[in-house]
């Protein structure tokens, strides 16, 4: 995307533009939305990694899951930056600890909590700045940024993101087998999507791409065509 676009965008909206995208673990948000981050050369947000940090963080410091004071105590501090597609904590890079399902699980514990959200929510929309954001997770089109230029929401069968995780981790060296995978993913998704907070679902507005027979070029160009369409069409 030309830069005078975005640019020119942004004078008339007077805002940084987002484009939101949203869906299941595994599902390849996390990849798209890095990828056209970079083709658009806007910042990035991974917000899964805020929560699977505090749990990580958690853990760490003896807090409870369950401990909601403790926990807003965490958000309240947070000191974190996302870098060419690393997470880092208090200056520090962090990278496998929280890319196992255990920080998954972990993450759609404090998830449902609304008292963190609301923490979060406000560091969230921080991080939209010029020349503009893409955001992945689970409620950025329909929560946290309802007003983004383009709202996308990335499914896939449970089959299909079973490997895809299996492969992720496996090729990070961790010992996994699909069942348990499945069985982790599908109790994962039953979570979030029945959470009384922010339950994971399409935004009412919110283009959804079944992602399960299509590779990540083939993912990155439609949501790239999209991004661009709306754009021309606000510019």
């Amino acid at each position: 995307m030309l830069p005078t676009e975005t640019n020119l965008l942004a004078a008339k909206t007077k805002y940084a533009p987002v484009v939101a995208i949203d869906g299941p673990s595994g599902s390849g948000k996390g990849t798209i939305a890095l990828a056209v981050a970079r083709q658009l050369g806007w910042h990035y947000l991974d917000s899964g990694a805020l929560y699977r940090v505090i749990g990580y963080v958690a853990v760490k410091n003896g807090i409870d899951l369950e401990d909601e004071t403790g926990l807003i105590g965490l958000a309240d501090n947070l000191d974190i930056e996302f870098r060419n597609g690393s997470v880092w904590l208090d200056g520090e890079e962090i990278g496998d600890e929280i890319r196992t399902e255990e920080a998954g699980k972990r993450a759609s514990m404090v998830a449902p909590i609304r008292s963190v959200r609301e923490k979060l929510l406000v560091w969230q929309r921080s991080r939209a700045r010029p020349p503009g954001l893409v955001a992945d997770g689970r409620d950025m089109g329909s929560v946290v940024f309802p007003n983004a230029i383009c709202k996308i929401f990335l499914t896939a069968s449970a089959e299909a993101r079973t490997q895809r995780r299996f492969r992720q981790l496996r090729d990070k060296g961790f010992d996994v087998n699909i069942p348990q995978l499945f069985k982790e993913i599908s109790e994962r998704d039953a979570r979030d999507a029945n959470r009384a907070v922010s339950p994971l679902k399409p935004a009412e507005d919110a283009i959804v791409l079944d992602t399960t027979n299509l590779n990540i070029e083939v993912v990155v160009s439609e949501v790239m065509t999209l991004v661009r369409s709306t754009v021309k069409s606000m510019t």
